[in-house]
Formats: structure tokens, sequence, C-alpha cells
């Protein structure tokens, strides 16, 4: 029984931490996954350099993008910060 009131302060801050922590940071990590997976053709986005451009072809690990109209260059996903629509 001592044993127990001695690590319950040690399971309640584990559990706070999971609860103000991590759990936010798998649901964010999730909604960022789904957000790449659903990218199509057509759909600006925002680099993580700060870069606008157009997708012109999606790939398993890159995109095709378009900087502008002769300038076309590849990007890997991770790149992706977000969508440009969801800024207008």
């Amino acid at each position: 029984m001592e044993l127990l009131s001695q690590l319950l302060p040690f399971i309640f801050l584990i559990a706070i931490m999971y609860f103000v922590i991590i759990r936010p940071q798998q649901k964010e990590a999730k909604a960022r996954k789904e957000m790449i997976d659903s990218l199509a053709k057509g759909d600006k986005i925002i680099t993580a350099g700060g870069l606008i451009v157009e997708i012109k072809k999606v790939e398993e690990k890159f995109l095709t993008v378009a900087i502008d109209k002769e300038n076309i260059a590849k990007l890997v996903k991770d790149s992706v910060s977000r969508k440009f629509e969801d800024e207008i």
C-alpha cells in the first residue's frame, strides 16, 4: 500500500503529460498526414520555404510542382507546410 502511495504522484504526472503534450501532438501529426495524403493535382500549397506553388503531379514520396508557368520542380512531401486555400 505504501508503494502505491509513493507511485501515485508519478502516475498522475505521466497522465497529465499524456493529455497535455503527447495526445495533441499525435492529433496534429495525424491531421497533417491526412492533409498531405489528400493533396491532388491543381491544389495550391505553401512549402516549408514559404513558396506558394501549384501541384502538377502527385507521386508516392514527391510532388511535381509549378512555381510559375515555366519553372517546374520536384518537392518532397514532407516540405509541404499547408494548403494555400486554407489561408483565404
